[in-house]
């Protein structure tokens, strides 16, 4: 039995596994997480992540490389039913900048399928340079305009500020928040290019605005980027570059076109209520993502969600990888 994909629902591809390729995801994934050395940022634990891509359902791999090609008019897909849940899951973390280390049965899933969409990436400067980490909420970062904050998260494109940010951005989820408000919002350009007033899309695609560093960055990340577009390459399917806490624009023209953009966003957006078991990808190229508001209790069963970058070509960062390794610096 195959895998079945649903374009339909919410605008966006959602793949469901069969029970046959539940058990054999459930046994990659199992044979991956028990592989020596057993640590998730060491080059011999990724090469037997990138061997368990190869083992994955074929109708599974289908569907991610079908979506690594074209991602669709909202720039995600949704898979369900992955055998992550497990009943002896740890207390949700709670100190700020935890990541995953040791080898599991979720960030086998997600560095097997980050193979197939690429080579997974990270950011020395962030959560400590670790491939697979922990998004979770942080006592007294509630206000916090990122991944240990609570409160609405604006929308952005992961790491809009650097060069070689993600091209995808996998968030698989653990643990749902006690409440279920905690939504994955997204927005993409196919759906928001078409509502544009030709104005603001002509200044979207100048070079008049610039990307701080996101505050997960720390103080000393660096100043913002040079002058960028917001909207650049193909005119009819353009790649989107920005961060609506992060991103000044240079002028009162700038300013309302990126009014414009963000008002789209909002009312084009989709929301993800992510369960156990649920995995979403999102194409950094084109959609953007942020978070609904929701009340962390900090009693271990926070809502808790592992995320992992994805680079469809490594070699254009060859500079900042020091080593060739997956880490970027500078």
């Amino acid at each position: 039995m195959s895998v079945a994909i649903d374009t339909t629902s919410a605008g966006s591809g959602s793949v469901s596994l069969s029970a046959d390729d539940v058990r054999q995801t459930e046994r990659v994934a199992a044979s991956v997480a028990a592989a020596s050395p057993g640590l998730v940022d060491d080059p011999a634990w990724i090469g037997a992540a990138r061997r368990g891509w190869d083992e994955l359902p074929a109708s599974l791999r289908h569907a991610l490389r079908g979506f690594r090609r074209d991602s669709g008019p909202t720039g995600t897909l949704l898979l369900r039913g992955l055998p992550v849940r497990d009943p002896a899951l740890p207390p949700t973390p709670v100190v700020n900048g935890s990541v995953q280390r040791e080898a599991t049965v979720p960030a086998a899933l997600l560095m097997s399928i980050a193979c197939g969409l690429g080579d997974p990436t990270s950011f020395a400067s962030e959560k400590s340079g670790a491939l697979v980490q922990d998004v979770v909420p942080v006592p007294g970062r509630e206000d916090f305009q990122g991944n240990a904050g609570s409160v609405l998260l604006s929308f952005h494109n992961e790491n809009a500020f650097h060069p070689h940010r993600p091209d995808f951005v996998l968030l698989i989820c653990l643990r749902a928040d006690h409440d279920g408000l905690a939504g994955l919002r997204t927005a993409c350009v196919r759906t928001v290019l078409p509502l544009l007033s030709s104005g603001a899309r002509e200044v979207l695609g100048s070079p008049q605005f610039v990307t701080a560093p996101p505050p997960s960055f720390g103080a000393g990340a660096g100043d913002a980027t040079t002058p960028h577009p917001v909207l650049s390459g193909a005119p009819d399917d353009p790649d989107l570059r920005v961060d609506l806490a992060a991103t000044e624009p240079l002028g009162p023209r700038a300013a309302d076109a990126l009014s414009e953009l963000a008002e789209l966003f909002d009312r084009t957006a989709q929301t993800f209520r992510l369960l156990p078991q649920d995995l979403v990808i999102v194409d950094n190229r084109v959609t953007v993502h942020g978070r609904t508001a929701f009340q962390p209790r900090y009693d271990g069963r926070d809502r808790w969600l592992q995320r992992t970058f994805v680079c469809a070509d490594l070699r254009r960062s060859r500079a900042w990888r020091p080593g060739d390794g997956h880490v970027l610096t500078g």
